[in-house]
């Protein structure tokens, strides 16, 4: 089928490739030069595992090309999907539309016959309503129908996400418009993929009730890891323990400094002004996004507290700026709330991330980004672990201890060893375990451990 994909970002990027892998012809329209020059020359502007060679098979096949001319790839094409931006708009945290609505006219004026039109982007209910009114507007005649389609794609693993889904769901009103996506998404429902079709209505509220209970099931397990902390029990241990009631499931269940990325903490404030607007409160996801809040600027204060409540003149080692491993987005990443916590405090920041730091420099100031994990630890009075990167899974915690001044390692993702740490020589402070507050009441027992003071004469 022929396919045309407004929008080269992540979603528009990772969806026009697969679905060209899938065996369908693909153009993919953008109207920043920049990025279609990168892709011209076989560059990905996006940092997603795999892609780039997903990319580049496809392009070869002659599958996938790119264009900045809309009408060279809506042309002849039978589906058409529009894949752009829908960021928080400044002014109330509700989904800015404009990308979309933009796309919506550049489409009526270049359709050439019946096509089915698919909102791939996470828009609020009843914005398929307004992208058909404007086509219709513009083309009183044409033939087409609109669709929503959303995307359930996790930074890191889009493509498997893509390609192997748990299902598709397709949010469609006439028969001929549902034939057309059932033939686009054939390939999967022959591998057992199950196609869910509902109203289009349905469709688009399903994308945001589906990130708004997964952000949920994160502050909900954040805060039991705080009472675990406190009444001396193991959240990963009682995560295991709901987790396996399959009513409840493991997935979003690891507790850590709070949720960010592009779609969490946009999708969940989008979803209350949209209940808002028609007289509805949504009270869990409200106290979702409260929570999570104020759990970025509290993982802060925590590193305040393990430096025995001050870092004034201190210098503290961020590893990982990113939401999650495996991209280099910063969109509303713990790391920015942690970070401003604690220059509020008076401390320095050293930082290394493996994918981020370009995108990090351009979002703050007065950190010192470093090219290793050791180099940023090196002379720091704490290292805090704040994205799940497997290289900081496999530190040599040794090597680490040689290079600080202090003794203080927050993990915030639970990935170190503690008893690898404290053999190391470091007060180790997970998340959600009674050790923590016991680490936090007491500092001087390994600052005086003669193994400790020397290794610091060693270093």
């Amino acid at each position: 089928m022929r396919v045309a994909m407004v929008g080269t970002g992540y979603v528009g990027l990772v969806s026009g490739a697969c679905l060209a892998d899938l065996g369908h012809e693909v153009v993919c329209v953008d109207r920043d030069a920049q990025r279609l020059a990168m892709l011209h020359d076989g560059r990905i502007p996006i940092y997603e595992p795999g892609l780039d060679l997903l990319v580049a098979a496809n392009v070869a096949r002659g599958r996938l090309r790119f264009t900045g001319e809309i009408g060279d790839a809506v042309a002849g094409a039978e589906v058409i999907f529009i894949a752009v931006g829908t960021p928080p708009r400044e002014s109330d945290g509700h989904a800015a539309m404009n990308y979309v609505y933009a796309a919506a006219s550049g489409i009526a004026a270049a359709l050439t016959g019946y096509a089915v039109i698919v909102t791939k982007s996470t828009v609020p209910v009843g914005a398929g309503d307004e992208v058909e009114r404007i086509i219709r507007a513009h083309r009183p005649a044409a033939a087409f129908d609109v669709v929503s389609n959303p995307e359930f794609l996790r930074e890191g693993s889009a493509i498997a996400d893509f390609m192997r889904p748990d299902r598709v769901v397709i949010g469609v009103g006439s028969e001929r418009a549902r034939g057309v996506m059932d033939r686009l998404y054939a390939p999967l429902a022959r591998d057992g993929v199950p196609l869910v079709h509902c109203e289009r209505r349905t469709a688009e509220i399903t994308k945001y009730a589906a990130n708004a209970f997964l952000a949920m099931k994160i502050s909900f397990i954040n805060e039991m890891a705080d009472l675990c902390e406190q009444v001396g029990a193991d959240i990963e241990e009682v995560a295991e323990g709901i987790g396996l009631d399959r009513r409840i499931g493991t997935g979003f269940l690891k507790a850590g400094p709070g949720y960010g990325g592009s779609c969490f903490p946009k999708d969940t404030m989008a979803l209350v002004k949209s209940a808002e607007e028609v007289g509805t409160r949504l009270r869990l996801v409200e106290a979702t996004i409260a929570v999570n809040e104020s759990r970025k600027r509290e993982m802060g204060n925590r590193i305040i507290r393990a430096c025995d409540g001050s870092v004034r003149g201190k210098t503290i080692c961020l590893l990982g700026l990113t939401f999650k491993a495996d991209t280099d987005d910063m969109r509303a990443a713990p790391a920015l709330a942690i970070i401003r916590t604690l220059q509020e405090h008076g401390a320095l920041v050293t930082a290394y991330d493996p994918a981020g730091m370009g995108k990090a420099a351009a979002l703050l100031k007065d950190v010192t980004f470093a090219t290793t994990a050791y180099e940023a630890a090196a002379g720091a009075d704490a290292v805090a672990i704040v994205t799940e990167w497997d290289q900081f899974r496999q530190l040599d915690l040794c090597r680490l201890a040689e290079v600080v001044r202090g003794c203080v390692l927050v993990d915030l993702r639970n990935i170190i060893s503690g008893e690898a740490a404290v053999a190391a020589g470091f007060r180790h402070l997970p998340i959600g375990r009674a050790a923590t507050s016991q680490a936090l009441a007491d500092t001087a027992a390994i600052k005086a451990d003669p193994m400790w003071q020397g290794m610091r004469k060693a270093s």
